[in-house]
């Protein structure tokens, strides 16, 4: 079997408030596939179930060690997924609003890239 790229899309996720890593990658893996559909996992591949897409994501984002995985993960609804994070993205001066939990003034941006692969004979 030989493992074929699909389809490649990218996002952008932005944690306005709360400093959270997991929630600005997770953002930005959700816009990554927002806007698409894959009939061709079914009508170009063959795939009889998506789950047997392959889906690997790749997140650049700032605090990439306080990341939840499985939260980001969870964001895909189908596939054999697996997560890569780096160290990325911007870290922005925003404004603190104590009753939004803001720890300080940062908003975190993170950036994704989820492509899906098929295995073929």
């Amino acid at each position: 079997m030989t493992r074929k790229r699909l389809i490649i899309e990218m996002g952008m996720g932005v944690d306005q408030h709360g400093q959270e890593p997991t929630v600005a990658a997770s953002r930005a893996v959700r816009n990554a596939i927002a806007h698409n559909a894959l009939p061709g996992v079914w009508e170009v591949a063959g795939l009889s179930d998506p789950n047997q897409m392959i889906v690997e994501v790749q997140v650049a984002v700032p605090y990439p060690e306080q990341v939840r995985q499985e939260e980001v993960l969870a964001v895909l609804p189908f596939g054999q997924k697996s997560l890569t994070i780096k160290s990325g993205g911007m870290v922005v001066q925003g404004r603190a609003i104590p009753e939004l939990n803001d720890k300080n003034d940062e908003m975190l941006i993170a950036v994704a890239a989820v492509t899906v692969f098929v295995e073929t004979e």
